[in-house]
Formats: structure tokens, C-alpha cells, sequence
């Protein structure tokens, strides 16, 4: 049957809340909350279950240092919320490949074979990836003037299921009290 040209099949906005995605017999097999949905992801370790999110809006909804959104056993994904001025502070994953993603703000990755020569240094901005092999010193440096908020992935996981560190502070003292630098014993 022939369309009309000026009649086009057009999704409408719907203000009614979404079901959730995958949803079968009572159980939810995951998680997907679009744009409009005008609802808050909570931002707690998910893993190691089937698990579906807009990660740009959860990265930005974060205000903590660090929060785990999933766990698994080969791999974990955390929010970080960097302060202006703020870093991550120099470190090194010896076992651990690591992905960041910046969503917001500005600025400066260091990256070095030794820990007192970062020879590799790059701007960072929105949509900018960084991928820091392991055995390698790293540094991310917040030099905007918002908050730098990134999403890292780590191969293997490198905090606890469930971390949340408030702060910077917060993870140094938790990390310095497990005795490891990376929060992993």
C-alpha cells in the first residue's frame, strides 16, 4: 500500500516510566534507563549478572572518587568524578591493562615505563580513550574547571566488588590499610 510522503512513523515521547530491559517471568536480566526516562541509575557494583546502562549518563550522574558499577572475574568497569585541580595520583598496575573514557571535562595523562620518567603526556577532553598497558606508570590530571568525569575498565578487575571511595582520601586510606596501592590484597 502506498504511504503518504508526509506521513512518517514517528516513535512518540512517552512520560509513563520504561519497563526495564529484558524483562521475563518477574526476573530482570538487566538495566537500560534511555535519556528521557528522567530516572537515576543507582550507581552500585552490578557484577557479575547481565547488566545494560547508558554509561555516558552514569558517568555523569557519578560525584564520587570511584565507584565499581560491575564486577566480573576478567574484567570490571568504574565511575570516577575528579575534582578541578584533583589527579588520580601516580600509579602502576602490574597484572592489569586498564581503559579510561573521558565524558567531561579537561586534561592531562602522563604515562611512563619508570616512575620518575612519564616521557608520554597527552591532553585529554571529552570522548578522549586512553588505554594504559600493564607495568606502566600513569597519572590523570583534572586541569579544567568542572569536574573531570571518566569511566575505566580493568582487565582483570582491580578494586573489590562493591568499592565506593567518596573521595580521593577516602581510597588512599582504604588502600593504604589493605596494604596495597590498588586496593587489591
Amino acid at each position: 500500500m502506498y504511504q503518504h510522503p508526509y506521513n512518517v512513523n514517528v516513535p512518540m515521547h512517552t512520560f509513563r516510566k520504561p519497563k526495564p530491559y529484558w524483562a521475563h517471568s518477574n526476573k530482570v536480566y538487566g538495566s537500560y534507563l534511555p535519556y528521557y526516562s528522567h530516572n537515576r541509575l543507582v550507581l552500585r557494583d552490578y557484577g557479575a549478572n547481565p547488566f545494560v546502562l547508558n554509561i555516558n549518563e552514569a558517568t555523569l550522574q557519578n560525584n564520587t572518587y570511584r565507584t565499581a558499577i560491575w564486577t566480573g572475574k576478567h574484567f570490571q568497569v568504574t565511575l570516577m568524578s575528579l575534582n578541578v585541580g584533583e589527579d588520580i595520583g601516580l600509579e602502576i598496575h602490574p597484572n592489569t591493562d586498564q581503559f579510561l573514557r573521558v565524558e567531561q571535562g579537561q586534561g592531562l595523562v602522563q604515562m611512563g615505563k619508570e616512575r620518575e620518567s612519564l616521557s608520554f603526556q597527552r591532553r585529554i577532553f571529552d570522548d578522549s580513550a586512553i588505554m594504559i598497558p600493564a607495568g606502566m606508570w600513569h597519572n590523570v590530571i583534572n586541569t579544567g574547571n568542572v569536574a573531570l568525569k571518566l569511566y575505566s575498565i580493568y582487565a582483570p578487575p582491580n578494586h573489590p566488588f562493591g568499592t565506593v571511595h567518596r573521595t580521593k582520601a577516602d581510597a588512599m586510606a582504604i588502600e593504604e590499610g589493605n596494604g596495597t596501592r590498588d586496593g587489591i590484597q
